[in-house]
């Protein structure tokens, strides 16, 4: 089994940053990537952000791009999606997800386990 945990999530000011963290428990894999994507009410899950294995590859939703950065610590296990300058247009339920193998991807269907989602909440 695996687990995914994201952590981090709240209520903040527009304009606020908030750090999102996403462990990674259970089976072991040799080479995965990683994506956040987030959910508003009533809209479908869109895409945030994904990151290589090594970390040194990332992409990211126009919408978020040069406000918010993807990492990761393999030795942790953990991702993290570092949030600046917030808008209420942020506000959703992230999730952190993984995907098998080297190949990141922008699409929801291509990633093997999914968190619980945690929210975030910015108000104006």
């Amino acid at each position: 089994q695996v687990q995914l945990v994201e952590s981090g999530g709240g209520l903040v000011q527009r304009g606020d940053s908030l750090r999102l963290s996403c462990v990674v428990s259970g089976r072991t894999f040799s080479t995965y990537t990683m994506g956040w994507f987030r959910q508003a009410p009533g809209t479908e899950r869109e895409f945030v952000a994904t990151i290589s294995w090594s970390g040194g590859s990332t992409n990211y939703a126009d919408s978020v791009k040069g406000r918010f950065t993807i990492s990761r610590d393999n030795a942790k296990n953990t991702v993290y999606l570092q949030m600046s300058s917030l808008k209420p247009e942020d506000t959703a339920v992230y999730y952190c997800a993984l995907r098998l193998g080297a190949r990141r991807s922008w699409r929801d269907d291509e990633y093997d386990y999914w968190g619980q989602g945690t929210q975030v909440t910015v108000s104006s």
